[in-house]
Formats: C-alpha cells, sequence, structure tokens
C-alpha cells in the first residue's frame, strides 16, 4: 500500500474555546516552570546560562484564550489523515498541527494516549490547551501559545517520491517561522519528522522546542540515563538517580505521588530515545538525530491533586496519561541561542516497540534499557535515522502543493514588511486578515487608522521594528494605546505610561488606557489609584458597550474579572459588588465568576455564604496549572473541614 494522505473529519465530545481575550496581556508570565535567581548559581554553567537566556516577559503580541468552559457537546474537527499499510497517522491542523493518533495496524494497537475528549483547559503560556496525542511546542517555557491555533498545511513531495504533510506557521512570541514535515515511507512502522526552526532577522534569537507525547501512564518509561534533572512545583531543580529515587522506581508514573519532571542527562554520544512500553513490552519509541539533545518524563502522580487533574483533562474512568518528552535543551527551563540567518533542524522518528517484558519490566535498569536499545535498532537503526534526516533536508525547501489547511496571517505580514525569503514555507498575501489591515496600513502609510465603529481595539504588535514604526505615527488615540502597549513589553514603563496618557486625552473610548494604566498602576504599588482606574474603566465600558454579543459579554467579563481583583484588594466591597453585578447573567453563572462571587461575599463578611456557594458546586474551566486559590478560599469557608476532593488541584506538598 502506498502512502496515501486524505482530509477527514473527527467528531468528538468538545468544549466551545471561545473568543480571544481583547485585553492585552500587560501582566507578567504567569508560569509555573521557573526559578529563582539563587537557585540557578551552583548549575553547570552551560545551564545556568540557558536558564537565565531572555526568559518570556509575557505573552504579548499573542492574546489569551480564557473563553471556554466545560459543556461539551459532538463537534466535528477537520483532520489530515496520512496512512500506509502500517500506520495511520491522523492530524488536527486546526489546533496546533497536533497529532491525534498514531495507530498501528498490524498490531491492532494505539500507540498514543488518545483524549476521546476536546477539552481546554490553562495549561498554555496565553490559555486554552488541550491533552493527548503528540504536540509541537515552540516559544518559550511551557506549552505553545499556538496549542489551539491553525497552523497552515500543505501536500509535498517526500524524499522517496510520495507524498508527505507540511505544517508551517510564525510563532510570535520570539518571530521565528518553523515547520514540521510528517513523512511516513512506504511499508515503514515509523513516521519520520522533519523540524526547523529559522531566524530571518539580523541578530540572534533565543529558541524552545520540546515535542510532547501523551502515553498512557500505566506503562513504564524507558530511556538511556542513570541521572535525572528533578523539577517539581515547589520550583527546585536538583540531579536525582534513574530509576529509583526516594525509595520507588519513578520509571513508572503513578509511583510518585505528586506531579513531577524528570529531565534525564543522556550521556554524550549517546543515541537519543525513549520510550514507553506496556507490561506486555509493547509501547511506542521515539528516537532523532543528534541536535534534540533532552528527554522527558511528566508525571501527573498517584496523589489526589493528580488524579484530580487527570480526570479535569478528560472523562472520569477513561484512563490517565503521563508525557515523554524530546527537546533542544536538556531541561525545559531553558532557551538555546539561534544566531541570526541560521536554523535550527532535525528529524524524528516515532513507532512501535516491542520487547522482552520480563527484561524491560525487570529490576535490571540497564538491561531493561538495552533490551529496549537493541529492540529499537533492529526495527530502526541508527544509521537509518540519519540517513532519513539527510534525504529529508534535500527536501526541506520543496514548495508546498495543495494547500490541506491555512493558518494566520501574522506570517504574510512580516513577509509583506521585510521581503523575506523562505524557501518551502510561503506565507501567501491571501491569507492576511481583518486582525493585519491596521498594520498594512500602518507599514504602507506610516498612520495607525481610527476605528470605524466602536469596540475593543484589535491585537498590539510589540517586536521592535513596529515599535519604531509607532513611535512616528501620528500621535491618534489608537496609536497611542498600541505604542503603549508595544513600550510596555519592551520594559519602557514610564515612556507606555505616558503614552496611554496621551492618548486618554483625546479618545472618544476611554476604557482601553483606562485599563492599561490601571495596571500599569497595580504593578508599581500604586493599589488605591489602580482601583480608581479600574472602577472609571468599567463604568465607561458599561456606558460604550452596544448589545450582548460575544464581543462585549467577553471584554465586560475579562475587565470585571480584573476589576473586581483590584477592588477587593482595596478594600472596596461596595464598589466591587457593583461591578459584579453589571457583568452579564450568563457570565456570573460561570464557574470563575462563581468564584469570584465566594471571593466577594468573604469580603463582606458572608463566610457561610460563600461556603454555600463552593457547596453548591464550582467548575473553574480557566483554572491555571499551580493555581491553589480553590484550596486557600477553602481554607477560609471550610470551617476545618478537608478540602473536598473536587476542589483537590494541589501539585504540591
Amino acid at each position: 500500500m502506498a502512502t496515501t494522505v486524505r482530509r477527514d473529519v473527527l467528531t468528538l465530545p468538545a468544549a466551545e474555546l471561545g473568543p480571544e481575550n481583547p485585553l492585552p496581556p500587560l501582566r507578567p508570565l504567569d508560569e509555573a516552570h521557573r526559578l529563582d535567581d539563587r537557585d540557578i548559581r551552583g548549575l553547570p554553567r552551560d545551564m545556568a546560562r540557558q536558564l537565565a537566556y531572555e526568559p518570556l516577559r509575557s505573552v504579548l503580541p499573542a492574546r489569551l484564550r480564557d473563553g471556554y468552559g466545560r459543556a461539551r457537546t459532538p463537534t466535528a474537527f477537520e483532520t489530515i489523515v496520512i496512512e500506509n499499510e502500517r500506520l495511520r497517522v491522523t492530524v488536527l491542523p486546526g489546533l496546533g498541527g497536533r497529532i491525534h493518533s498514531l495507530f498501528h495496524k498490524p498490531t491492532d494497537r494505539e500507540l498514543l494516549y488518545r483524549n476521546p475528549v476536546f477539552q481546554p483547559v490553562d495549561f498554555a503560556l496565553n490559555g486554552a490547551w488541550y491533552s493527548g496525542g503528540i504536540e509541537w511546542n515552540i516559544g518559550a517555557t511551557g506549552h505553545t501559545a499556538l496549542s489551539c491555533a491553525p497552523l497552515h498545511a500543505a501536500r509535498v513531495t517526500a524524499p522517496d517520491g510520495g507524498e508527505m504533510v507540511r505544517l508551517w506557521e510564525w510563532e510570535r512570541l520570539r518571530d521565528t517561522p518553523f515547520q514540521v514535515d510528517l513523512w511516513l515511507p512506504e511499508d515503514s512502522d515509523f513516521l519520520h519528522v522533519g523540524v526547523r526552526v529559522r531566524n530571518p532577522h539580523e541578530k540572534p534569537v533565543p529558541v524552545y522546542w520540546w515535542s510532547n507525547i501523551a502515553v498512557p501512564e500505566e506503562r513504564r518509561v524507558l530511556v538511556p540515563a542513570d541521572e535525572a534533572w528533578h523539577f517539581g512545583y515547589a520550583r527546585t531543580l536538583r540531579k536525582v538517580p534513574v530509576p529509583e529515587y526516594e525509595g520507588a522506581d519513578r520509571s513508572y508514573p503513578l509511583r510518585g505521588e505528586f506531579p513531577a519532571d524528570y529531565f534525564y542527562d543522556l550521556p554524550d554520544g549517546a543515541r537519543r530515545w525513549i520510550a514507553a512500553v506496556d507490561t506486555d513490552g509493547h509501547g511506542l519509541v521515539q528516537t532523532s538525530t543528534a541536535p534534540l539533545r533532552g528527554r522527558k518524563l511528566f508525571l501527573w502522580g498517584s496523589g489526589p491533586g493528580g488524579r484530580r487533574w487527570q480526570e479535569w483533562l478528560t472523562e472520569p474512568g477513561t484512563g490517565g496519561y503521563a508525557e515523554i518528552q524530546a527537546g533542544l535543551a536538556r531541561t525545559q527551563l531553558e532557551h538555546v541561542r539561534l544566531d541570526a540567518k541560521a536554523e535550527f533542524a532535525w528529524l524524528e522518528s516515532y513507532g512501535p516497540l516491542a520487547a522482552a517484558p520480563d527484561v524491560v519490566h525487570g529490576g535490571d535498569w540497564a538491561a531493561a534499557r538495552a533490551e529496549a536499545e537493541g529492540r529499537l535498532a533492529e526495527a530502526l537503526p541508527a544509521a537509518a535515522v540519519d540517513a532519513a534526516y539527510e534525504a529529508w533536508r534535500a527536501c526541506a525547501d520543496t514548495e508546498p502543493g495543495e494547500v490541506l489547511a491555512v493558518g494566520s496571517g501574522w506570517g504574510a505580514l512580516e513577509v509583506v514588511r521585510a521581503q523575506y525569503k523562505l524557501p518551502g514555507t510561503p506565507f501567501a498575501e491571501s491569507t492576511l486578515g481583518p486582525e493585519q489591515e491596521p498594520w498594512l496600513e500602518l507599514l504602507h502609510s506610516g498612520a495607525v487608522p481610527e476605528p470605524r465603529r466602536v469596540g475593543p481595539p484589535g491585537p498590539t504588535l510589540v517586536a521592535p521594528h513596529w515599535r519604531d514604526m509607532l513611535e512616528t505615527a501620528p500621535a491618534r488615540p489608537l496609536a497611542e494605546y498600541h505604542l503603549g502597549v508595544a513600550q510596555w513589553h519592551a520594559g519602557d514603563l514610564a515612556q507606555a505610561v505616558r503614552s496611554w496618557e496621551r492618548g486618554l486625552e483625546l479618545s472618544p473610548s476611554r476604557w482601553p488606557l483606562l485599563r492599561c494604566l490601571a495596571v500599569a498602576d497595580h504593578e508599581s504599588g500604586h493599589l488605591e489609584r489602580a482601583a480608581d482606574r479600574y472602577a472609571e474603566a468599567f463604568d465607561d465600558l458599561c456606558a460604550e458597550r452596544r448589545d450582548d454579543g460575544v464581543v462585549w459579554r467577553g471584554v465586560t467579563a475579562a475587565l470585571g474579572r480584573e476589576a473586581v481583583g483590584v477592588l477587593l484588594a482595596a478594600g472596596r466591597c461596595a464598589v466591587a459588588r457593583a461591578v459584579w453585578d453589571r457583568v452579564h447573567p450568563r457570565t456570573r453563572a460561570s464557574g470563575r465568576f462563581r468564584l469570584i462571587e465566594a471571593q466577594l461575599l468573604l469580603a463582606e463578611g458572608e463566610v457561610a455564604a460563600a461556603r454555600g456557594v463552593l457547596e453548591a458546586g464550582v467548575e473553574v474551566a480557566d483554572l491555571r496549572e499551580g493555581d491553589e486559590v480553590l484550596g486557600e478560599v477553602w481554607a477560609v469557608v471550610g470551617g476545618g473541614a478537608p478540602l473536598p476532593g473536587r476542589y483537590d488541584f494541589r501539585m504540591r506538598p
């Protein structure tokens, strides 16, 4: 059977993703995977340097995705299916290009953890993320901002003359285009994945890449390492032995109590691979060329918090997962320098592994590793992976053929601006859309167009070249708004405030600028002034909003949530209550706003009423990874009772 590529549709119970949050994310990045500066000292020098290399300050120019809920209905997702006689690969181009399924036909086995639902949760850098399959994480430490975004996809001629699928997009956090080529040779048990990340700029950029593979958590994880860097949610990084650590074999994900990362320390010169095998010795193996040096296990653990998260991410009773990963650095806390006009490129291979179960599950770690590596060598020798890389590399610049899916227009905008030549990854002008139109006008005329109708401002571009254009644009209110956001992102906070204050003097729509100034006040410690500005911003928004449609309901929810938090911190319960009362009733009924109601009742001294809210049941759909707010509220209202299991999302002791 020759390899075929076809479009198809996959129907899953799915929560609606909802619109993007229209408020620019000005606050510091809320990322659980970080270390204090004092903890970096004493680590290996190259690791310490990459840990400190340009960590992300915010997710600008991306926007937050927090408008989803937990009500699921059957939903059709467009897929691309790549298939030969032995493997069937199902790809979701509209959701980050994720591989949803890798099915091995001769053994009738799914090699991945395939989530039976689509349920967004707040794990990505910009919010919405979902579990399962193989995802491509690029940008900065964490799950990519493209987790729930469409990628470009097209057919391309494969190195063997058949067809392969190319995925590509412009990663906006670091301004780097990338491509992922999915090549399934005829009669092969292994899917080859060629990856290229390019830096088209005149200066170096920090790069982050981790391919994240979800596997059933009952499997044993095998990797050619005797040590690992352990990172827990207490935010410490330390070297530990593999597989035995603190009296338990951590190669079995369920033998840890709390969620944790194990970044394996692979010896120099060792073949790069990681595998997860079931009790019969069958499972998935991933291997790669040398540039993809890192390997990792993430486990949820057997404790109540990890079990609760597993239920939250899928359907209760459908089984949990662990993650095995492969990255450019030793740990996910690092970013790697990519020089100007340079690129990173490598090839990964994914396929089935069958090994002697008594050996791979035996007590001799060296023997278990050797058995898995030996079976991998028989199925796919390292030389074959290197040869596949060289063959793919010759096709990496091949221009795509039939378009299978369309991503964003942001890459096309950058190509129009700088006339980049990016063979193999065309960013066609036909993909430019309404969000890019104001920036095209700025590029061509030097001015930011004022909006034709009342509504929230569109996205802001913050890269230095766009900031320079905003600096010289006519000082109209919308230009000053965007300029302030770009200056804030660059760390020029005083200039940002001045830009927003200038815009406020002339703007007919005051709430976007007032909200930015309120964030600036709050971040600089001026709580009372921040509260004043949030209250004024919300009043202005309520006077301006035109209807109860998706756009206005979304911005009212976003601004109301921020305003109530700051007003309560300032002790202004009555004003906070007035904000809460003017949020749309449908929004107030959501889990996030039910939790806000409990916090508001606590501030008003109504402890029993606050407890009643939690006892009635609250589902906070956008609960952030590592967020302990439910436990904190229960500690006040629970009267000493244990934290109910449905609210136990604790990821650390």
